[in-house]
């Protein structure tokens, strides 16, 4: 495998003249030809494609200040964000055959900036599950360790980054799409504030909670994405008015940091050669962590997916075989309707459905849905208590390494509680992020989760920068 540069360096380099645009889309060909048949990571690449528009980067030359800032970088994206022309499946059989009409807002964002698109990242169905393994298309294999696997629903896109397939990528993240395969592959991946990031564009799973974030090798790659696809936009009224701050990237650790540590998480933990990883760096620097306690962080599981599957059952609504995707055509409107749902999706997002069905059905809606929407507010009330004790809060991001491939797909509780550390921030709007910990465990990574108070994304990454560097 040929090693790809970070988006910094690769920057530097094709500013100076040290390499062409087009070698790197040769070495992800290659790249491509050696991994892509074993680890399934795209869905849709367009190498071609990619190979003209780096050439005419190349022949438009770069000059500081006046070159795009991602002339030249190759990028990668999630099947279910979409791109005007091409292909939008989210790794379903019912939207087979749909091109996107149109290109979300952090597409045209980064085509603006230069940007090379490679190609649609591979997905659990709809973005629904944290193994990838139950896409259409085939189960996504972890770069590392062919057995395990990525993590999901972004596993396709941190796949082709750990390959060399990519640059960097952009992923959806509900809750914990993509921090969990970040951990498990050992990348970086940022889940921004919700509302920090348009949703426009992205095909939605859980309307309160998804957003888009980038998947990188560095913290540093991932704040120049994040800072490029930010911001307000007229599309999508969730976004915050008010821009972000500039990000300042100074790598130094501030004297009089407070991180707290929740101490139900690191009891929850499947091993604790984990904690001991995640613990490490901050050790290492002097960093005092203080002990804090969130009840409530032990029902999130519970709390995310009533809330979740309700959403599924009201947004995976509109894809009756009517307006756009694949039709099974019976003589009757309601028997195309059945046969079209009930062979268009597969058995996770037909389960989601279902029990989102049944939560919000008028005899059960108060004691499901609206008591998952109080809990939601209780524990953002409780993360907000914590954060006036504390600037950041630490956790590990998954309870274990990558897991084997089977060894969870049929035991849906236990996938579910792969995002036992993940969906408590998600539901409380809250800004996290994954590192790889310098430390592994049997050799596979583990992840490193900073979480900050809502808004302070730049905040946040200023400090994991500063983390990365221990």
């Amino acid at each position: 495998m040929k090693e790809l540069p970070t988006i910094a360096e690769l920057s530097f380099e094709l500013h100076q003249g040290s390499v062409r645009a087009k070698d790197v889309i040769a070495d992800i060909r290659n790249n491509v030809s050696t991994h892509e048949e074993d680890v399934n990571a795209y869905i849709n690449l367009y190498l071609d494609d990619a190979d003209t528009q780096a050439g005419l980067a190349d022949d438009a030359g770069y000059l500081e200040g006046k070159t795009p800032v991602l002339s030249g970088i190759p990028i990668a994206i999630k099947d279910n964000i979409c791109v005007k022309g091409w292909p939008c499946t989210c790794a379903s059989k019912i939207l087979e055959g749909f091109l996107a009409p149109y290109d979300a807002t952090v597409i045209s964002r980064l085509k603006e900036n230069g940007a090379i698109l490679l190609g649609k990242t591979n997905l659990d169905e709809f973005a629904m599950g944290a193994s990838n393994e139950t896409s259409v298309y085939g189960p996504v294999r972890n770069p590392l360790d062919l057995e395990r696997v990525p993590g999901g629903s972004s596993g396709g896109s941190v796949a082709a980054v750990g390959y060399g397939g990519a640059v960097a990528a952009l992923g959806s993240d509900t809750g914990g799409s993509v921090r969990q395969p970040a951990s498990f592959c050992g990348l970086v991946g940022f889940r921004p504030s919700y509302g920090r990031v348009s949703r426009w564009g992205l095909v939605a799973f859980s309307s309160s909670l998804d957003q888009i974030g980038p998947i990188a090798k560095t913290v540093e790659d991932a704040a120049l994405l994040y800072s490029i696809i930010a911001g307000p936009d007229s599309n999508d009224s969730t976004t915050n008015p008010v821009p972000p701050r500039e990000i300042c990237l100074s790598g130094d650790v501030p004297n009089d940091v407070k991180v707290g540590i929740i101490t139900e998480c690191f009891e929850d933990l499947e091993d604790k050669r984990v904690e001991d990883a995640v613990l490490a760096p901050f050790q290492k620097a002097g960093i005092k962590l203080q002990e804090l306690s969130l009840p409530l962080v032990r029902q999130s599981v519970a709390g995310y997916y009533l809330l979740v599957m309700s959403e599924v059952s009201s947004n995976l609504a509109r894809y009756d075989g009517i307006r756009y995707g694949s039709r099974i055509s019976k003589l009757g409107l309601k028997e195309t309707y059945f046969s079209t749902r009930g062979q268009g999706f597969g058995d996770e997002v037909t389960r989601r459905i279902l029990l989102g069905t049944f939560g919000l059905s008028s005899g059960y809606i108060d004691a499901y849905y609206n008591t998952a929407l109080s809990y939601r507010a209780a524990l953002a009330e409780q993360y907000e208590k914590a954060f006036e004790q504390v600037d950041f809060i630490l956790t590990p991001t998954m309870p274990s390494t990558a897991f084997k491939l089977g060894e969870k797909i049929a035991d849906p509780l236990q996938m579910y509680l792969a995002d036992i550390f993940t969906a408590s921030n998600a539901l409380a709007a809250l800004p996290c992020i994954s590192i790889p910990a310098p430390k592994r465990v049997d050799g596979l990574p583990v992840g490193i989760q900073l979480t900050a108070p809502r808004w302070e994304d730049s905040k946040l990454l200023e400090f994991a920068h500063a983390v990365e560097q221990i």
